[in-house]
């Protein structure tokens, strides 16, 4: 075998080193020939869509509830399929063409849920165009319930095996069997595909876009998968094998090491402290409370998208004091509701804009429905006597925007005043950076709150110009550039001086290499999800203060990404 055909290339986006025979997964047919129906048959077709749609939202629900407890964010995948199928108007269309067009019910659920999809495709931005693969899914999952076909597994083996496949939906990632599927490769994806944030999630080694891994894999081939490098080993001597099992080993001693930091402080080997924070998306988080410092972002969304409704002022309520119990005197920053772009409510018309992402999201949408966030924030202030609450605004572009919040704020304070409502006097109010705008001029917004936390994962493709959900800006969206270094430290510089507290809570705090680095520009505290704070405390571990400025200071000074990721070894 050449050596062209003895290596696979692919996109390394969850770490680990797998060796086991291919199972190259290839999804049922599910290709529907026009089928007509008698009038007499339409109210039984009619009967069969609704069936499935129903079946199919069970389906879903099993999903969500599989996984909201061990990962609350990626259960959210589900939830949001789910709310596919309540769309009125898709519904109300595949209806009629049974109705009026007497066709079948699979007949009528793959064109028009297809012509939703084309229509997603087309949009400009890149994240909403990317809903139609969540769509496709979805169909799918109702084409499937309507022809009586069971989905080719992947919830069981009976051997240890490496996935390959064209492409994996979400349903499939969330349905393998753990314990035996070690390794995924597919022909398409990107480090943020929906498939690589799950294999991530599972500790799964994963490389995706690999070209060509379905012509050049045979089913029980032997493999190994490299998700350091992204390299797929489809040949190898004895001595390749061994090497890559002492890799193993060392990766499989490396996680247990960390395991030993988790309930250990964050702190550097000279001893200077960063205070380690999590993320959460639930109040039903699972999490051993000795391991963090504080919440530093509590995402409110799943309040509005879990529903059918807008939630009351008392249903809000009842959650954010549950978390600030639960927390036991922690500081808990609760974000402001955050939807827009790709994040979308039922029963709320969003604008239609070319751009949501650059459009009406977040504070902007609540600065046009003021009483949406007056809602939440007669809630939130409520609740803060019941713990250590701050209150964080993302999306926030200007002071302008920040004096406007503030203002609210107060404004609310007034209003529960005059109800004799009890509340903490002493709520530190800040913002999300995350707009370019807001941190060029970081050093005049440190004046103007209490806090401020860095959503990196925004910021940097605001930066770059480039949506991070989109794999074929993968190479455009570069977290470790030259700029974004600058710009950080900037950030952390102005915040510093004044004494107010700066954190970061996007992606590149999970990172341990990322969070070494961001402590090195100035950073003291960083927020991540859970299963990221070991390896994180470890990483700051294995290095004094004056070890990481100095990397930090070589870092800014290159010219490209892939000079600081060469250096830092990522």
């Amino acid at each position: 075998m050449g050596e062209e055909h003895r290596l696979l290339q692919g996109n390394a986006v969850s770490r680990g080193i797998a060796m086991a025979e291919a199972y190259v997964y290839e999804p049922l047919d599910l290709t529907i020939i026009k089928g007509i129906c008698t009038k007499e048959e339409v109210e039984t077709e009619c009967k069969r869509f609704y069936d499935a749609m129903n079946r199919a939202k069970d389906e879903l629900e099993r999903l969500y509830d599989i996984l909201e407890k061990e990962h609350p964010e990626q259960a959210k995948i589900f939830a949001a399929h789910k709310e596919l199928l309540d769309d009125e108007e898709m519904i109300e269309e595949t209806e009629n063409a049974i109705k009026e067009d007497c066709l079948t019910a699979e007949s009528a659920v793959d064109m028009i849920f297809n012509q939703y999809a084309e229509l997603l495709k087309q949009v400009d931005d890149p994240l909403i165009a990317g809903r139609a693969a969540d769509l496709l899914d979805v169909k799918r999952r109702v084409l499937r319930l309507l022809l009586g076909k069971e989905e080719k597994k992947l919830d069981y083996f009976e051997r240890d095996v490496i996935v390959v496949a064209h492409d994996l939906l979400p349903s499939d990632t969330a349905n393998l069997d753990r314990g035996h599927v070690k390794g995924l490769i597919t022909e398409t994806g990107g480090s943020n595909s929906h498939c690589a944030i799950l294999a991530r999630s599972f500790s799964l080694p994963a490389v995706l876009g690999a070209d060509g891994a379905i012509a050049q894999i045979k089913d029980g081939q032997s493999l190994i998968l490299d998700g350091f490098t992204g390299q797929v080993l489809l040949a190898f001597s004895n001595e390749e094998k061994e090497e890559y099992r002492q890799k193993q080993e060392i990766w499989k001693n490396q996680i247990q090491e960390e395991q030993t930091f988790l309930l250990r402080k964050g702190v550097t080997r000279d001893g200077v402290k960063i205070d380690i924070g999590i993320n959460v998306g639930s109040d039903q988080y699972d999490s051993v409370e000795e391991s963090y410092d504080f919440i530093g972002l509590f995402r409110t969304e799943f309040l509005y998208m879990e529903n059918d409704h807008m939630p009351t002022e008392e249903e809000q309520f009842i959650v954010y004091r549950h978390i600030l119990e639960k927390a036991k005197g922690k500081p808990v920053t609760l974000r402001t509701l955050d939807i827009g772009g790709d994040k979308t409510l039922p029963y709320f018309a969003l604008p239609k804009e070319d751009n949501p992402f650059l459009g009406e999201r977040a504070m902007r949408l609540c600065f046009s429905h003021p009483e949406i966030l007056q809602t939440q924030l007669r809630a939130a202030i409520r609740a803060s006597a019941y713990g250590r609450l701050q209150i964080m605004f993302p999306m926030v572009g200007s002071l302008e925007d920040i004096r406007k919040a503030q203002n609210i704020v107060r404004e609310t304070m007034q209003e529960l005043d005059a109800r004799g409502m009890e509340y903490d006097n002493d709520i530190k109010i800040g913002i999300m950076i995350e707009v370019p705008s807001l941190a060029i001029i970081a050093d005049l917004v440190a004046k103007e709150v209490d806090f401020a936390s860095i959503g990196s994962n925004d910021l940097t493709q605001y930066v770059c110009a480039a949506d991070r959900m989109n794999a074929v800006m993968e190479p455009y969206y570069q977290t470790y550039s030259p700029a974004m270094l600058r710009l950080l430290e900037f950030v952390f510089t102005s915040f510093n001086k004044r004494n107010k507290p700066i954190s970061v809570c996007g992606e590149m705090a999970g990172s341990p290499k990322g969070a070494a680095l961001l402590a090195g520009l100035g950073a003291r505290k960083l927020s991540m999800n859970y299963a990221m704070l070991a390896a994180v405390k470890a990483e700051l571990s294995r290095h004094n203060m004056r070890e990481l400025e100095e990397m930090a200071e070589k870092c800014k000074g290159f010219c490209t990404e892939s000079e600081i990721i060469k250096l830092m070894g990522l």
